[in-house]
């Protein structure tokens, strides 16, 4: 797909320490775009990854305060890049809720942040008799889907509404040209779901998805005697028609793809699915 936009996914590996993490993906942004992408994207918990809900509310900020917010709207200012920053663990600053927001960003080139999106769905599951998570026990769930204005019209979501469907198809008819799903997903399902879905959503709407994601095992340095937290890496770009455009593997690093919305165009032309719903009763 040439004389498209080039994006340029982020693969991070994160820390509970945002002050340790904040210049590794910096040095990334900056590698993106010396690499030609005009749009970087970086994975969900950006600031921070593995921390307790106690040494959370000691450090993360109300997201007027928040220093990676700053710090990459500042890059992306000096860059004049479009960057999704997938997202940041932040205090909502409502006194009635305890709970953080797992939110992410849509920064313009001037570094104005042009959309907010709040996670949906909440991670609460139990994978097998050693894993569980409840997401939903220290961030609360979003309210609202958004479709952003961005360098291509974004329907923007975050790792584990990727399992809820109708979610991305009503992005879709509203018009996303692309779906962004930042994630950190665990190993187990990574492993076992994370193509297969992430190319099914592209296949249901004829959109580009691009999947920055957290790999590897995520160090504790605050919190050092904490249970290690592994993610299964692997951010992906795939394309309109399904297929797999680009790998980001297991390690931390940039992956480009380009993307040209004539493709977008071509898959819905051959199976206008978005402009076929049909009503029904029942079950």
């Amino acid at each position: 797909m040439s004389g498209g936009l080039v994006a340029g996914l982020v693969q991070l590996c994160v820390s509970d320490d945002p002050v340790r993490n904040l210049p590794i993906t910096r040095g990334l942004i900056r590698e993106a775009a010396r690499g030609g992408a005009g749009w970087v994207l970086t994975p969900e918990a950006t600031n921070l990854l593995g921390a307790s809900r106690e040494l959370q509310d000691r450090i993360l900020h109300v997201e007027a305060e928040d220093p990676t917010l700053a710090a990459l709207r500042e890059d992306a200012r000096d860059l004049g890049i479009w960057l999704l920053i997938g997202s940041l663990s932040l205090k909502t600053g409502d006194p009635a809720e305890t709970r953080f927001a797992n939110r992410s960003f849509l920064i313009a080139p001037d570094g104005a942040i042009r959309s907010r999106y709040d996670k949906l769905h909440m991670f609460d599951v139990t994978v097998s008799d050693s894993e569980s998570y409840r997401e939903s026990a220290a961030f609360r769930p979003g309210t609202r889907a958004v479709l952003a204005e961005g360098p291509l019209p974004v329907g923007m979501t975050i790792c584990y509404d990727l399992r809820f469907p109708y979610l991305y198809r009503a992005l879709a008819q509203a018009g996303a040209e692309v779906l962004t799903v930042p994630a950190a997903f665990n190993d187990t399902t990574g492993a076992a779901h994370w193509k297969v879905l992430l190319r099914a959503r592209a296949i249901e709407t004829g959109c580009f998805v691009l999947a920055p994601a957290q790999c590897g095992t995520h160090v504790a340095h605050l919190e050092s005697g904490r249970r290690p937290r592994r993610s299964h890496g692997h951010s992906l770009a795939v394309g309109p028609w399904g297929e797999v455009l680009a790998d980001g593997g297991s390690e931390p690093g940039v992956t480009f793809v380009t993307l040209d919305r004539k493709a977008v165009l071509g898959a819905r032309s051959r199976i206008p699915s978005l402009t076929h719903d049909q009503g029904f009763s029942g079950p």
